[in-house]
C-alpha cells in the first residue's frame, strides 16, 4: 500500500520539484507535531496565517458552532448570514471612518482582483502604479502588479497601464497622475524581505494620491492584525487608504480575504454592470464565524501589547558575525545573510532541529521570522538557540 507521501507526489498538484514533505498529524500552539510525536516550532505562522497559533480552542469552538447551524447557503452578498454580519461589523468597529464597507472574498489574491477592478471602475481609469519587489498574489491581475518580473514573465501578456515605482523614492511620486486609477503598495513589503517605507515618504504618497484623486490601495495581507505591532500597519505611519486588503490571518486559520472600502466607493461595484464583483464561497460562513472568534481573541487577550518586547528580544538574541541585518517591524523580519545557499543550508538545518522558518520569494538571502503572536519569551529564546546553532554550524 502507497504511503501518504507517495500518494501527495502522486495524485497532488506540485508547486515545486523539491516540497518540503513534512508530514503532520497535528498542531496546537506554536507547534506542529508528526507522525512521531515530535514537535516543530513554527515561526513562520504558516506564512502569516496563524497569528494565534494553531487549534486556538475559542476559534475551533466558534467554528465547531457554526457548523451545527449551516455552512454555504448562496453566492456572497445575497443572503443575510449572521456570521457575516457580525464580522464585518466588528471590522469596522475597530477600522477608520472612512473604511466602512467590506467585500469578503476567497482569499488575498481575489481582494487584490476585486480591489483593482473597484479602483479602476470608480475612477474610470485605467492606469495603475505598483512598487519594484511588491508581491500581491498569484492571479493574473495580482502577477499584473508583481514587482518581480521572473514570476511572472511565463504569463505574459498581463493587464496593461502598470508602471511600477521604488519604495521612498520622492520623486518618482510624480508618476501618479489624474489618469491614475490606484496605487497599490504592501504597507510593509513581504516577499521583498521586509521592507518598511519611511513615514515622510508614505504621508507623501498619501498626499499625492489625494492630489490626483487616485484611490491608495494598502495590501495588508501579510501586516495585519497586530504582526507589526499596531492593529494594522497603517498606523505606523498615520495615514488612511482608500481601499485596505486583508486576508491571511483574517480567517484565524480558515480561508477568507476581504477588501475594505467606503459605502461611496464600494457601490460602484453595484451598476453598470450590477453584479461588478462576485464570488462564490467568499465569507463562507463557518470561516467568518473563525475570522470573528480570532479577532475577539486577539483583541480581548491584547496580545499585540507584547509583540514589541518580543520583537525586542528576538533582535537582541540573534546576533552573530554572518547575520548582516535584521529588517522589520513587530514579529514580521527579515535576517539578511551572505547567499540564498548559505541561507537554505541554515533553514534546513533549523527545520531538521525541529524548527520551521523560510525564506523569501524576492529576497532569497533572507532567512524569514514571523511567528504566532502568542509565542513565549521562553519558546522565542530556545527557537533562537537553534538558529543561532545552525548559523554558527555553517559560519
Amino acid at each position: 500500500m502507497p504511503t501518504l507521501r507517495q500518494l501527495f507526489l502522486a495524485n497532488n498538484a506540485q508547486t515545486t520539484n523539491f516540497p518540503l514533505l513534512l508530514e503532520f498529524e497535528r498542531a496546537e500552539g506554536i507547534y506542529m507535531y508528526d507522525k512521531q510525536g515530535r514537535a516543530y516550532a513554527d515561526l513562520i505562522s504558516g506564512i502569516g496565517v496563524s497569528n494565534l497559533g494553531h487549534s486556538n480552542p475559542y476559534v475551533v469552538s466558534a467554528i465547531k458552532e457554526q457548523l451545527d447551524k449551516y455552512m454555504h447557503l448562496m453566492v456572497y452578498g445575497e443572503y443575510v448570514q449572521t456570521p457575516q454580519v457580525r464580522f464585518a461589523e466588528k471590522l469596522i468597529s475597530i477600522l477608520p471612518s472612512n473604511l466602512q464597507s467590506v467585500f469578503f472574498t476567497n482569499s488575498g489574491s481575489e481582494a487584490v482582483e476585486g480591489a483593482l477592478k473597484l479602483a479602476k471602475r470608480f475612477t474610470g481609469r485605467q492606469q495603475i502604479v505598483a512598487f519594484h519587489n511588491s508581491y500581491h498574489g498569484s492571479t493574473h491581475g495580482a502577477l499584473s502588479v508583481m514587482g518581480n518580473e521572473e514570476f511572472k514573465q511565463a504569463y505574459r501578456p498581463l493587464l496593461p497601464g502598470i508602471n511600477f515605482i521604488s519604495l521612498n523614492n520622492h520623486a518618482e511620486l510624480d508618476m501618479i497622475t489624474d489618469q491614475t486609477a490606484c496605487v497599490i503598495l504592501e504597507t510593509i513589503q513581504g516577499e521583498a524581505g521586509i521592507r518598511v517605507p519611511d513615514a515622510a515618504w508614505m504621508q507623501a504618497l498619501r498626499a499625492r494620491c489625494t492630489e490626483t484623486g487616485t484611490l491608495l490601495i494598502l495590501d495588508e495581507i501579510q501586516a495585519a492584525f497586530g504582526r507589526t505591532g499596531k492593529l494594522f500597519a497603517f498606523e505606523h505611519f498615520n495615514i488612511v487608504p482608500d481601499i485596505l486588503l486583508l486576508a491571511k490571518a483574517l480567517g484565524g486559520g480558515m480561508p477568507v480575504g476581504a477588501f475594505v472600502s467606503s459605502h461611496h466607493i464600494m457601490s460602484a461595484l453595484k451598476e453598470n454592470p450590477m453584479l461588478g464583483h462576485i464570488t462564490t464561497f467568499g465569507g463562507h460562513p463557518v470561516c467568518c464565524s473563525a475570522g470573528l472568534a480570532a479577532l475577539e481573541v486577539l483583541l480581548n487577550e491584547n496580545l499585540i501589547a507584547a509583540v514589541a518586547e518580543k520583537e525586542a528580544l528576538f533582535r537582541k538574541i540573534l546576533v552573530h558575525p554572518a547575520i548582516k541585518e535584521i529588517r522589520g517591524k513587530g514579529l514580521m523580519f527579515a535576517i539578511e545573510l551572505e547567499s540564498f545557499d548559505l541561507n537554505k543550508k541554515i533553514i534546513d538545518r533549523c527545520i531538521e532541529n525541529g524548527v520551521i522558518t523560510d525564506w523569501f520569494l524576492h529576497c532569497s538571502n533572507a532567512m524569514r521570522i514571523a511567528p504566532p503572536l502568542i509565542i513565549t519569551h521562553d519558546e522565542i529564546k530556545k527557537a533562537c538557540a537553534v538558529i543561532l546553532e545552525a548559523v554558527a554550524y555553517y559560519c
